[in-house]
């Protein structure tokens, strides 16, 4: 019995190494100061079963698991369809200092820039802001035992990561972005 305990807690553990510690970003920052951009997301967005709706005109994809399955790679669709984490440190941006945009691997919405990017040494690509709130939705993820808020891609819905009242100024919002959910276009 203890040894089902030990797996449990260690998975416990993986699962939410990329925040740091648990909390919903609509809270408050580490200073006390409320974190306007999160709450300002979160009011923009309602979940509608599968679908996300927003109020800023972004035209939505809908497509069934077997479109979404013949165009994503079988990672891509486990973490931005089943909402799956890629392994720390292993996706392709972790490292990436080459300037341009990031956009969504499923449907190709421009997500984040380079220049928002920052090092996080959590070993997930993070970023301080996206390029457009009305890009991401936000919701609550209390999976895991665990209070955190989900990113998600405002036009398909895909999986991205997590966003943490942690990150640095202006915004002091880390975005903890899968590699696998995105696709980098470099600056020409």
């Amino acid at each position: 019995m203890k040894s089902k305990a030990w797996i449990a807690a260690l998975t416990l553990v993986a699962l939410t190494a990329c925040n740091g510690f648990a909390t919903d970003v609509s809270l408050s920052m580490n200073d006390g100061e409320a974190a306007p951009a999160a709450q300002q997301k979160a009011a923009n967005v309602e979940r509608k079963g599968a679908h996300v709706t927003q109020k800023t005109g972004i035209e939505k994809i809908q497509k069934t698991d077997a479109e979404w399955k013949k165009i994503l790679t079988p990672e891509q669709y486990h973490v931005l369809r089943q909402k799956g984490t890629e392994r720390a440190w292993s996706g392709e941006y972790v490292d990436n200092h080459e300037k341009g945009v990031y956009v969504c691997a499923a449907c190709g919405l421009e997500l984040f820039r380079s220049d928002a990017k920052f090092e996080s040494g959590t070993g997930w690509p993070s970023f301080y802001e996206p390029i457009d709130e009305t890009h991401i939705g936000t919701e609550t993820d209390r999976s895991f035992f665990t209070t955190r808020t989900e990113v998600h891609c405002a036009r398909c819905g895909g999986h991205l990561g997590h966003v943490f009242p942690d990150g640095p100024r202006p915004t002091g919002l880390r975005y903890c972005m899968n590699s696998v959910s995105l696709k980098f276009k470099k600056a020409e």
